[in-house]
């Protein structure tokens, strides 16, 4: 604002810019008191403007940074629960009868218990468990013959139990014994286990080779429940952002950067997916500045105010 006060002939002479006001000192004891008056009335319009050009344009959005996050390499496995070790106990020799029964199916035994008493018609046997574990079948009825061909008790060893299951060809290969495995069973919740086995030969229909994952869990599982292991076969680190700043369009799979106060659209390609982040192969960079929660709403170009403990955008 360019200002020259001049008083000349009675006058007052404004020059504001490129406008002149003129007043005359009609009283000159008045006459500072309207120079002021004017001076602020020709400077507000310009602290108006001032004012205007302080307040931010543009809506205000949530921002991060993209950063580092490592992700779990993981194969899954869907079977069912199966004994790992089931021992069938019988009598060693014929003519014996079933003179008593002392242990049920679905009974925790341990070894050396009696599971019920036998008779040749003079002696009497006892039958004994081998192993501790949980029964999980029997014959046993009183009076019934004992033969020694059928087993009276069948004892799953030890509570022990896998989860057997197929995986495809292309992930056999990234499997070995002791990898972790976070298992979750129909009826008895999640629990940890560990590979176990993996069977050297593939079923030719469906191209599909099995698996034994050992279930580390005191819990009591129910043999053929079904279930879900996820093998953590390795791990890959890289750029990634929330799942929530991923869009998917029409123009593919893209993330929404805010540069030098703009919209920018970027194209990503992703790939793994772990505890709600998204791994960025390819489109953004670490640091990079993203829209926490993409929207349609916000269109290239877009001018925004960026909101949050990363707000710096660049």
């Amino acid at each position: 604002m360019s200002l020259r006060l001049e008083r000349f002939m009675g006058f007052a002479e404004f020059i504001i810019g490129p406008r002149v006001a003129r007043t005359r000192w009609l009283y000159p004891s008045y006459g500072p008191s309207i120079v002021v008056a004017l001076l602020l009335l020709a400077a507000s319009p310009a602290l108006a403007a001032g004012e205007a050009d302080a307040v931010p344009k543009g809506a205000a959005v949530t921002v991060l940074k993209a950063s580092k996050f490592c992700f779990g390499n993981i194969v899954e496995v869907s079977g069912i629960v199966l004994p790992r070790d089931e021992q069938q106990i019988r009598p060693d020799r014929f003519g014996l009868k079933v003179a008593e029964v002392k242990a049920d199916p679905g009974d925790t035994v341990t070894a050396g218990q009696v599971l019920a008493r036998l008779t040749d018609g003079t002696n009497a046997i006892n039958l004994t468990a081998p192993v501790a574990g949980t029964i999980s079948a029997s014959s046993a009825i009183v009076g019934a013959p004992a033969s020694g061909k059928d087993a009276l008790f069948s004892i799953i060893a030890r509570n022990e139990y896998d989860l057997v299951g197929m995986v495809p060809t292309r992930d056999i290969a990234k499997l070995k014994t002791e990898q972790t495995a976070r298992l979750k069973i129909i009826g008895a919740g999640e629990m940890d286990g560990k590979v176990r086995t993996i069977a050297p030969t593939i079923e030719p229909n469906s191209q599909l080779g099995q698996v034994f994952v050992g279930i580390a869990s005191n819990k009591r599982l129910l043999v053929n429940s079904s279930g879900r292991a996820q093998i953590k076969t390795g791990q890959s680190c890289g750029v990634a952002v929330p799942l929530t700043a991923i869009l998917y369009s029409t123009a593919g799979t893209v993330v929404q950067v805010v540069r030098g106060g703009r919209v920018e659209t970027r194209r990503v390609e992703t790939g793994l997916m772990s505890a709600g982040q998204v791994e960025i192969r390819d489109g953004i960079q670490e640091g990079d500045i993203v829209v926490a929660r993409a929207g349609a709403l916000l269109r290239e170009g877009d001018p925004v105010r960026p909101v949050g403990a990363s707000a710096d955008a660049k």
